[in-house]
């Protein structure tokens, strides 16, 4: 089943303002005549209102590399899903590794995250990945059913375009190491599987689910060729234009 790619720019905690117009402006100008695949960047809150000035009217979608399941309050620190849309976002990364694995996030947090981005028309990157020690375990399919399930607890997907999934092995992230191509096909084929198992198999095949863990130029070619990889969450290959512009012209 045709999938639309997602190339997606996750910039965490970099970027001066002028680095990130700037920066921005090099991904509009990459994507420029694309139409078979979809880039979206994830710039830090304090460049975001400066981004979308730059990407407004191009093909490049804007998120939030968080988002808080309340419409407002009490909340400090945390950013709500309506001023994510008024910035002109329309996706959130959620439950990434360092989030998790950093700050703590259970499984319970993500899904509430999850949940009340979708509640406020945001679309979540549900991210969802295993530790090196639970790979070497031979625990890392069960970790992967764990994250998935508990993410997407009492979440009805009946458009699949409003729900994206991203396997980063923590292991690959930011190391230099990268999951063949092997490994993350028979993650992500595992992953459609168990979609299958929870939602309608038509809307399951149709979720998209991307690759993330220290995806370059040299990689992605053979990354998205595999039948389940739908496109990549990029980190530090995302941070200069160049390398992200041949991201993006990834080979099909």
């Amino acid at each position: 089943m045709q999938r639309t790619p997602l190339i997606a720019g996750n910039w965490k905690m970099h970027t001066s303002l002028a680095e990130a117009k700037a920066l921005a402006g090099g991904v509009v100008s990459a994507c420029k005549g694309l139409t078979d695949r979809e880039v979206m960047i994830a710039p830090p809150f304090t460049a975001l209102a400066a981004v979308a000035e730059v990407v407004r009217g191009s093909q490049v979608r804007l998120a939030g590399q968080n988002v808080c399941w309340e419409e407002q309050g009490a909340f400090t620190g945390e950013i709500a899903p309506g001023m994510l849309r008024e910035l002109g976002c329309s996706m959130a990364i959620i439950g990434h590794s360092e989030r998790r694995q950093i700050f703590g996030e259970s499984d319970a947090l993500v899904n509430r995250r999850v949940a009340g981005a979708l509640r406020f028309g945001i679309t979540p990157v549900l991210c969802f990945g295993e530790t090196l020690a639970e790979r070497e375990a031979g625990e890392a399919m069960a970790v992967l059913e764990r994250q998935v399930r508990a993410g997407l607890a009492g979440i009805d997907v009946a458009d699949p375009s409003t729900m994206v999934l991203a396997y980063e092995p923590v292991w690959a992230i930011g190391t230099g190491k990268t999951a063949t191509e092997e490994q993350a096909q028979e993650a992500h084929e595992f992953v459609r599987n168990l979609l299958c198992d929870m939602y309608e198999k038509s809307i399951a095949r149709q979720m998209r689910i991307l690759y993330g863990g220290s995806v370059n130029s040299g990689n992605v070619d053979a990354l998205l060729a595999q039948p389940d990889i739908d496109g990549a969450l990029v980190g530090g290959a995302a941070l200069k234009a160049e390398s992200f512009e041949r991201i993006i012209h990834f080979r099909q």
